[in-house]
């Protein structure tokens, strides 16, 4: 692989200081080396599967997949507006659950802003359906989001079980996702136009890497689903991708691909939120999540998890709620997911998807109301975070 070097973004710099804190926390004996140790073998597949699966939605990107698709939606949606926004709804949706957020947020954040001019629209709208979808359609699978593959763990969900426990959650988040987006974004008065002329079909620049991207995510997500190692299963995938673009396309094979910075970041959290879970954090965590079961302590940890994914971010949120929730509390360790992925909706920082696309959205001079980030998404994680946390009651 070849690359040229680049300074440093000013998020760049906040993950490699997160990183610094952490290792100083161990060097200085805050954080006892045997729990540094411990808290970094817990992550390492995680962390495995994480630089896969961006590496195979990179590479599909690249391979013109999401181009493709996203151009068959217009012409699917016939200048209709309606239709085409449940299509990029689902779009987002489904590129979520099986890419997870990131993917969404960093990858298809571009190619739906690439509609704008074809649909006739702003870009407003098409950009906050992938963030938005991002964050509240990471329910489903372990792999939609870190934070459901740490869940998993702690609460020994399979794969299988623990989309058959999110399932109802998961649609519910989407309902109101949808029905939020259309109010404040997409309607005839957000949008300005009443249809659109569908565009020509986006041309495929290599068939061969084309049928060989798609297959791969496919099959990566047939593996996943049918119970293997979810880590396997990317690294599986991307491998394959991976051969075919050495053989097709080297050039597109460069070290930016790997994505140092979310591996940095999530090292840095994963020492520095035990370190400061050993000198009171935890007390904090038990005296916001309280001790009462039921449906009042669900919903009191799905309030926290909300709450404290958009002072802090979601990852530290969900890790520092889940010390103190032992594992045979389930609803509440599953509705505290709930908030702090669904949730994660209302500030920049909540999280790391969130970061990303402020960044893409500043790139491609997408200018982003923050008033009205604010209040949308504070409605939307109030509404999609009580509506799936109901859900999850309902159906445990």
């Amino acid at each position: 692989m070849v690359d040229t070097p680049r300074r440093l973004a000013p998020l760049d710099r906040v993950r490699l200081a997160v990183l610094a804190v952490g290792v100083v926390c161990v060097v200085t004996g805050l954080l006892p080396v045997r729990a540094a140790v411990g808290g970094l073998e817990r992550i390492g597949p995680l962390l495995v599967f994480l630089v896969a699966v961006i590496v195979l939605a990179e590479l599909t990107k690249e391979a013109g997949v999401f181009d493709v698709l996203a151009g068959r939606l217009a012409i699917i949606g016939r200048g209709n507006y309606a239709a085409l926004f449940v299509l990029c709804a689902a779009f987002a949706a489904v590129i979520t659950i099986v890419l997870n957020l990131d993917t969404t947020a960093v990858l298809l954040t571009p190619v739906l802003l690439a509609l704008a001019p074809r649909a006739r629209m702003g870009a407003l709208p098409l950009a906050m359906t992938t963030i938005w979808f991002a964050n509240t359609a990471s329910l489903l699978l372990p792999v939609s989001n870190l934070t459901n593959l740490l869940a998993t763990g702690h609460v020994a969900l399979p794969t299988r079980e623990f989309a058959v426990r999110m399932w109802a959650p998961q649609a519910a988040a989407i309902a109101v996702t949808m029905l939020l987006l259309w109010v404040f974004y997409w309607r005839r008065g957000a949008r300005g136009q009443d249809r659109y002329q569908p565009p020509p079909p986006v041309a495929v620049p290599d068939p061969l890497l084309f049928g060989v991207a798609a297959g791969a995510c496919v099959l990566f997500a047939a593996a996943v689903l049918a119970g293997v190692e979810i880590a396997v299963a990317a690294c599986g995938a991307a491998v394959v991708l991976i051969a075919a673009f050495a053989w097709r396309d080297r050039a597109k094979l460069t070290w930016r691909l790997f994505p140092w910075q979310l591996v940095v970041f999530v090292a840095g959290l994963f020492l520095v939120v035990p370190t400061l879970s050993l000198y009171g954090l935890d007390h904090l965590m038990r005296a916001v999540l309280g001790e009462a079961g039921g449906a009042a302590g669900s919903y009191r940890a799905a309030a926290a998890g909300a709450g404290l994914a958009n002072l802090v971010n979601n990852l530290p949120a969900y890790y520092a709620g889940e010390r103190v929730i032992p594992p045979g509390e389930r609803d509440r360790l599953l509705a505290l997911l709930i908030g702090a992925n669904a949730g994660s909706v209302i500030t920049p920082w909540a999280s790391v998807a969130t970061l990303l696309w402020f960044e893409w959205c500043g790139r491609r001079g997408v200018r982003v109301p923050i008033a009205k980030f604010l209040l949308t998404g504070a409605l939307l994680a109030v509404a999609a975070v009580g509506a799936a946390t109901a859900a999850l009651l309902l159906t445990a």
